[in-house]
């Protein structure tokens, strides 16, 4: 079983955003793995491994990243992880747009001929939600968004995807070749099944940590280079960034005496009622 897991790297969430001439500034940022890309990096992993023996028997995950030289050092965290090989298409993100990633990745697609193409919900820089759903549309594959859970059949022809809803979780059961995107609860730890690790086992909450050994054997996985031009793609973003502002100062809070008064500047100072 092949499992393609499209990954891009954004600038450390954890860090405070500057802005700087009407744009974000970046030039001091810390880049990591987008953190829903990574959760479908150990999603992948666990399909295919046996957690409680620690092995894996066949199966291939392959990790896609459009970036520039630099996002090679992200690729080689998911290889750390346990990803068997990479491919960086070589762009700057200013250059692109959701359009164009789709372009590449139907591409990237047509010729891996993945079973399962996983991948986050979002990245955390653009919060978009747009790839996943627009590639699969585009390749015509069946999708799930929003994983929590999921569970590979058996045959392996079909998963069994858990999504929340506001009326509390909703089953999907999509045929493979298919699409899913991930959740922040799909690294919860049993809510990855595969009929191979033993359902009592349970991962710890959370991605895997890379361990020495596995960042030693990422230094020697192929890491292919690749063009936009490798995949007949040109950049031509239809979707603009034209400027950055903060939004307006909130005046301070206002203590009332009593229920009347507050009902009274909801309706006539704050215009909420």
């Amino acid at each position: 079983m092949k499992i393609l897991v499209p990954l891009k790297r954004v600038p450390d969430p954890e860090l405070k955003t500057k802005i700087k001439d009407g744009a974000i500034d970046l030039s001091g940022a810390s880049w990591v793995v987008n953190p829903f890309d990574e959760y479908a990096v150990e999603t992948a992993l666990r399909l295919l491994e046996n957690g409680d023996a620690g092995t894996r028997e066949g199966g291939e995950v392959v990790v896609v990243t459009i970036g520039p030289s630099e996002a090679a050092q992200q690729v080689r965290s998911a290889l750390a992880m346990g990803a068997d090989r990479a491919i960086r298409v070589d762009a700057e993100d200013k250059a692109i747009d959701a359009l164009t990633v789709v372009a590449v990745l139907q591409a990237i697609v047509a010729e891996e001929k993945p079973d399962l193409i996983l991948m986050g919900k979002q990245a955390v820089d653009g919060d978009a939600n747009q790839v996943g759903q627009m590639l699969a549309g585009k390749l015509g594959l069946p999708q799930a968004t929003f994983a929590a859970s999921i569970e590979l059949a058996e045959d392996k022809a079909s998963v069994l995807v858990g999504r929340e809803v506001d009326a509390g979780v909703e089953y999907k059961r999509i045929p493979l070749p298919g699409l899913v995107t991930v959740d922040l609860r799909i690294v919860s730890p049993t809510a990855v099944k595969n009929h191979v690790t033993p359902d009592a086992f349970a991962y710890g909450d959370g991605p895997r940590y890379a361990s020495l050994k596995g960042i030693m054997a990422a230094k020697k996985k192929p890491l292919a280079d690749k063009t936009l031009a490798d995949y007949g793609v040109t950049a031509s973003p239809v979707i603009a960034e034209k400027g950055v502002e903060l939004p307006p100062a909130r005046p301070p809070g206002q203590k009332v005496d009593d229920i009347p008064t507050l009902v009274q500047k909801l309706v006539e100072e704050a215009k909420a009622l």
